[in-house]
């Protein structure tokens, strides 16, 4: 069935699944390649890209300033999920205040975090992404690589 959905289509099936969702795993790898991952709350902004928030000294900040690229899954009460590989940076700025205004209607609890010492917000941008719906057969998987800002609309 997907190979006949546009690219649009799967799109904002993704979109809509990541909206529908606040938790997912966060996985870095340390220095040594250790890998490391956490279940953390999450939003999002411009389509795909994935916000968190989180202490400067958590091992998930002291990995991502050595090596950016991160994984992430959402997903997994319901047999779909979402699988993202991106590149994580630390938000400053406009964006930083547009990124957390997003955060926070999603997980308003954690506006009390914010202006604690120590906490910071990373954006997550996609490199790739894979839909699983494994509640069907055959199942229903399929990737996106294009993430352009308003592509699902």
């Amino acid at each position: 069935m997907t190979e006949y959905m546009s690219e649009g289509e799967k799109q904002k099936i993704i979109a809509d699944f990541i909206k529908a969702h606040s938790l997912g795993v966060v996985a870095t790898a340390h220095e040594t390649g250790q890998p490391e991952a956490a279940v953390v709350e999450y939003g999002e902004i411009d389509q795909f890209n994935i916000i968190l928030d989180i202490f400067d000294n958590s091992r998930k900040f002291q990995n991502i300033q050595k090596n950016s690229r991160v994984a992430f899954v959402i997903g997994w009460d319901d047999n779909i999920t979402v699988q993202y590989s991106g590149v994580a940076e630390l938000l400053v700025g406009e964006e930083l205040a547009r990124a957390k205004e997003a955060y926070f209607i999603k997980n308003p609890r954690a506006k009390k975090w914010d202006g604690r010492e120590g906490i910071v917000y990373i954006k997550i941008t996609p490199t790739w992404i894979r839909y699983s719906d494994l509640r069907k057969y055959p199942w229903d998987v399929f990737e996106v690589t294009n993430f352009e800002k308003d592509s699902a609309k």
